[in-house]
């Protein structure tokens, strides 16, 4: 009964039944296509044979004992992600929220150890973290704040793909910074693909002012972008990487990565997690990176990328509701000039799974085993709603 739920989400009116590879079915027989994945969650796609099988497998094995003891699957998993992220020690949890919450404790630990009363963060406008407290104080949102003072302190706020800004905070004497936190891709935020100097900036002053580099790869992680992280498309390392969403193709999991000092700061009792790292959810997203392999789903993330963005550019070239088109592997926006959220409800009568971010972004987070006809399907369908919104507009303007 909805009545019986806080009311702390915005529901659509349709509930799902059940899912298959890309498609979602609701509780009418209603077919549709899932071109936003849980958020970016399900890489794989719904139901994926071999990761059902990998969650029964060890639900009929052991699900849950405690981080007292040892637990293989767990070790199992830190050593395949930090081979993939080039890291060296790995802190499990339950979600993104929870891995961005790792990581900033991580850089107060590292600067109380150096000394500094009040360790400060730098983050990023329009950015998002997470909804914890220290999470949305981190985020660049005020909506997501709003109500919820006095929030954390120790953050400060610059523009998102500005080195300038972070420049003049390095140059401010006795400054307390210890760390950067920002998404090499702002999700959130409208799908904002920051200039290619950008993040090797960043790292270049986190190394000149012994800071750490610390990216939110909440959202572009594990494949989205056409590489298992976005760094990898650049000639990086950060200190810190947060994962969740698509490590676990809907098992909640959240993973906190650190080299070097980062991942020496915590130390028995200075955090925790119940469930963190359980038998099922790391199993589970083993099982998820051994198929992300074995699909070749970089590559198709890469192919399939490039040709929902080329084919936006080319169709709604010049259109007149269009400011831009940009993406990233499958993550792809399309900034339209005016309010545009009424297209979710829109697009699920055509049979469209869409999200409309930061007010008038379609953002696009589709499955990465996406295939051509189903792209086709998501572009001839996008830009149809958009044309009808141009006509609606016509429509409404005073006639002579």
């Amino acid at each position: 009964m909805v009545e019986n739920l806080m009311s702390t989400y915005s529901r659509l009116p349709v509930t799902f039944a059940r899912g298959e590879g890309v498609w979602l079915w609701d509780t009418q027989g209603n077919k549709y296509l899932d071109a936003i994945a849980g958020v970016a969650v399900c890489v794989l796609g719904h139901t994926h044979p071999q990761i059902t099988r990998a969650i029964c497998e060890q639900a009929q094995t052991l699900i849950h004992t405690s981080n007292h003891f040892h637990v293989a699957r767990q070790e199992q998993l830190a050593e395949r992600l930090t081979q993939i992220c080039q890291m060296e020690r790995v802190f499990f949890c339950n979600s993104g929220a929870e891995a961005n919450e790792a990581a900033i404790k991580i850089a107060r630990y590292h600067g109380n150890q150096q000394k500094i009363n009040i360790p400060q963060i730098i983050v990023m406008e329009q950015s998002f973290h997470g909804r914890t407290m220290a999470t949305l104080t981190a985020s660049g949102n005020r909506k997501v704040q709003a109500g919820f003072e006095p929030l954390v302190q120790g953050f400060i706020r610059v523009p998102y793909n500005d080195l300038s800004s972070v420049e003049n905070i390095a140059k401010t004497p006795q400054n307390n910074v210890v760390a950067i936190l920002v998404e090499p891709i702002q999700g959130e935020g409208g799908i904002q693909i920051p200039t290619t100097d950008y993040l090797l900036g960043l790292r270049h002053l986190c190394d000149k002012n012994n800071w750490l580099l610390m990216l939110d790869e909440i959202q572009t992680g594990m494949g989205r972008t056409g590489k298992w992280l976005a760094y990898q498309h650049y000639d990086l390392l950060p200190d810190v990487v947060t994962l969740a969403k698509g490590l676990g193709n809907g098992m909640p999991i959240g993973a906190c990565l650190a080299r070097g000092i980062a991942g020496h700061v915590l130390i028995p009792g200075s955090h925790g997690s119940t469930f963190g790292g359980n038998p099922l959810a790391c199993a589970t997203a083993l099982a998820v990176i051994e198929q992300l392999e074995k699909e070749h789903c970089l590559e198709n993330a890469q192919r399939m990328g490039q040709y929902l963005l080329q084919g936006f550019q080319q169709k709604l070239k010049s259109h007149p509701l269009v400011q831009e088109v940009r993406g990233c592997g499958l993550m792809l926006g399309i900034e339209l000039k005016q309010n545009c959220q009424e297209l979710s409800k829109t697009a699920l009568k055509k049979g469209l799974i869409i999200n409309v971010t930061a007010t008038n972004v379609i953002r696009l987070l589709p499955p990465l085993i996406l295939q051509k006809e189903n792209a086709d399907f998501i572009l001839d369908t996008i830009c149809a709603l958009i044309d009808d919104m141009a006509a609606m507009n016509n429509r409404a303007q005073p006639q002579d």
